[in-house]
């Protein structure tokens, strides 16, 4: 499954799920989703009794799963994937993965799993077709350079002030340099991401703003010449990632709750710092 396009907003109400929300900048508590229905484990209606299937892509990188292995529990979207299990009562052993490609995982219709998990952004589109579960990550955005730039080695915002960077127009990596670097220089402006990332190999920008998982993609593309200098503050109305699960599920309202005990327990934000922002991932940069 992939989650492209990469360009709808999320709305305030949905942002205060995760640490530092598109409407405010202090961290919120996440609302607790009101459910009606029982969510113990055995009350669940799922594909098979006892059991929780989970898909995700054909291939997934690292860091949202580590050796293309979704049940080892390692990387960003594994390890959410088996909080939320645990959320509903079942066990690592309880749980069992199957892959799916994109358009299965989007179709409307009967699914082969009960939760998919897979960078699947939110958008009222794709809820025509599928629900999507509360968020469990708010996307932030990230600074990529050439490991031969001086940039590279930079680590707060200040440090960033006078160079050069780019990013593709009207988007919220745009956004962020103005409201966040305040660079001394106009950030360069380009029609898309390919346009930007040509400008930063023919040396035209010092850095590059995308949003994270882009940053990951273009950081790990085997050039070994592009490096994530850093993540920024979380700013804008950003794009949410959530569970997929079947129209009308019996069980989206029990992950959706489990999605949110696990934000107000700062469960989310742990991960997200161990696998997006610590030594396997993107450093923040404040």
């Amino acid at each position: 499954m992939v989650s492209t396009p990469r360009t709808l907003a999320v709305t305030c109400a949905v942002a205060v799920l995760l640490t530092a929300g598109a409407c405010t900048s202090q961290p919120q508590a996440a609302p607790m989703p009101t459910v009606s229905m029982p969510c113990a484990k055995d009350s669940l209606l799922t594909r098979a009794a006892g059991k929780l299937t989970i898909a995700t892509g054909e291939s997934v990188d690292d860091p949202w799963f580590v050796d293309d292995t979704p049940d080892n529990g390692q990387g960003f979207e594994s390890a959410v994937a088996y909080a939320v299990a645990e959320q509903l009562g079942f066990g690592h052993d309880d749980v069992s993965w199957i892959r799916v490609g994109s358009d299965t995982a989007m179709a409307p219709g009967t699914k082969p799993f009960d939760v998919g998990i897979d960078q699947i952004a939110i958008s009222e589109e794709r809820k025509q077709a599928v629900d999507l579960s509360a968020p469990y990550l708010l996307v932030r955005q990230a600074v990529v350079t050439l490991k031969s730039s001086g940039l590279a080695g930079r680590s707060d915002l200040v440090e960033l002030r006078d160079t050069v960077l780019g990013a593709q127009a009207d988007s919220t990596s745009h956004q962020a340099i103005t409201d966040l670097v305040r660079p001394t220089s106009a950030p360069r402006v380009y029609d898309d991401n390919d346009e930007a990332e040509k400008a930063l190999r023919d040396g035209r920008i010092d850095g590059l703003v995308v949003d994270l998982p882009t940053a990951f993609s273009l950081a790990g593309a085997g050039t070994d010449d592009v490096v994530i200098v850093g993540q920024l503050p979380q700013v804008g109305s950003p794009e949410a990632f959530g569970l997929l699960l079947e129209k009308e599920s019996p069980l989206t309202g029990c992950v959706s709750a489990a999605v949110g005990r696990l934000a107000a327990e700062g469960v989310l934000r742990q991960l997200e710092e161990q696998w997006l922002a610590g030594d396997t991932g993107a450093r923040e940069l404040t």
